[in-house]
């Protein structure tokens, strides 16, 4: 093993001491090409092109002698040291940080970034990184070859943000773009870079925080979820049946097993369809997770978007008829069910997610969607729920909603 390792991180600003003494008693130094041209790397030192982080830790492992990684940015966040220090690896390195191309590129821009969410994106998983996009106002993207702001914008499609691109960051060829993300899929980038994504609505950006991130407080008024009807009115202002609250069909606690068995979370994306009141919509939204609500009627949508703003979250609204409206949307993750019955949820199943919750107000209508859910190859369990509302002034009952619980799990990937 190597009597030392120093994994050294370059923001493209002269070295600091600390860094200059490391690389002047190295006699093994790895980094990408323009790491190894620097002037401070000894001429006798053996270099070893970091492609692969895994090989070059099994190398340094080897060395008998002083070892220097050198890795853009912030080594530590999203960065060589954590394969570094793996356990297979066996290495105990020291770190000197640089300013991180996050928060660089946020600096290039002018903008905190406390607030921000931080997204590594491999062509492999680009979707999630794309979510988290849908789903929240700022958005710092680490890509990757294959998946950069072109293909950002591409997965993106009628969801309008603004990317600040930022390329080669603290070299010489550095460059900042701002263009809109419908304009972004039109240019080749240069690697590395950074995305800043922004846009929509959500927290105020003006205030200060005390959580890196989202505020899981935002709004403040705000505490829990499953939240009652009258969450979901308009105001007496609004034309009927924008006024009202919960939906036909919608009960507080429906939504609550809905949403428990959906698990919506950061990165995934939900399909609500039939979204009605748009309260399971916008507590998807609420855990991070992206949405997309769709419904036939022109009212639920507005309605929808009206409640997503209130609560500060950002969804997509989808007017049209299922299933023929779901043909063109991306993939979900997992998939709500409001209305539609069996030929809805047969078209969600063709679209594999991992999860879909439907409910029925009859049992032929429970078997029917059953039918569906385990034909398109899901696991099914089915409950039937009753939940009375009780006047606690009298302790009578004041309402009674009954309803078919069905949920699928998908067994093979």
């Amino acid at each position: 093993m190597a009597d030392r390792v120093t994994v050294i991180g370059w923001d493209g600003s002269p070295l600091p001491v600390a860094a200059r003494s490391a690389l002047g008693a190295a006699t093994l130094v790895a980094g990408a090409a323009h790491h190894l041209a620097l002037p401070e790397v000894p001429a006798d030192a053996e270099r070893v092109r970091l492609g692969s982080v895994d090989l070059a830790a099994r190398r340094i492992a080897r060395h008998r002698g002083s070892a220097v990684v050198l890795a853009d940015g912030d080594p530590g966040f999203f960065g060589v040291v954590r394969t570094l220090r793996a356990p297979e690896h066996g290495l105990e390195v020291e770190v000197v940080p640089a300013v991180s191309s996050v928060a660089a590129a946020f600096a290039r821009a002018g903008m905190p970034w406390d607030d921000a969410q931080v997204v590594v994106a491999h062509s492999r998983d680009l979707r999630r990184a794309v979510n988290v996009c849908r789903a929240h106002p700022k958005v710092a993207v680490l890509t990757s070859p294959g998946a950069g702001p072109a293909e950002l914008a591409l997965l993106l499609g009628p969801v309008h943000r603004t990317f600040v691109i930022c390329e080669e960051l603290g070299t010489e060829r550095e460059q900042v773009t701002v263009v809109t993300s419908d304009r972004a899929a039109d240019h080749s980038w240069r690697d590395p870079n950074v995305v800043l994504v922004i846009g929509g609505f959500g927290a105020p950006t003006g205030r200060g925080g005390w959580i890196a991130g989202r505020d899981p407080g935002y709004p403040p008024a705000l505490r829990g979820w499953a939240l009652p009807a009258d969450a979901y009115a308009i105001g007496a202002a609004a034309p009927a049946p924008e006024a009202t609250g919960l939906g036909e069909g919608e009960s507080t606690e429906l939504r609550a097993a809905q949403l428990a068995r959906l698990g919506p979370r950061v990165g995934d994306l939900v399909w609500d369809i039939g979204c009605g009141s748009g309260a399971a919509a916008v507590e998807a939204a609420r855990f991070g997770a992206a949405v997309i609500a769709v419904d036939h009627d022109p009212a639920a949508c507005r309605r929808t978007t009206t409640v997503a703003r209130r609560y500060g979250v950002q969804l997509q609204v989808v007017q049209g008829v299922a299933p023929q409206v779901l043909e063109d949307l991306p993939e979900p993750d997992v998939v709500r069910v409001g209305g539609g019955g069996a030929p809805v949820v047969a078209a969600c199943a063709d679209r594999r997610p991992e999860r879909i919750v439907a409910h029925a107000a009859t049992r032929d209508d429970a078997e029917a969607i059953g039918r569906a859910l385990a034909e398109g190859g899901y696991a099914v369990e089915c409950t039937l729920l009753q939940a009375v509302e009780l006047d606690t002034s009298a302790w009578t009952e004041r309402e009674r909603a009954v309803a078919f619980l069905l949920s699928g799990r998908r067994t093979h990937p």
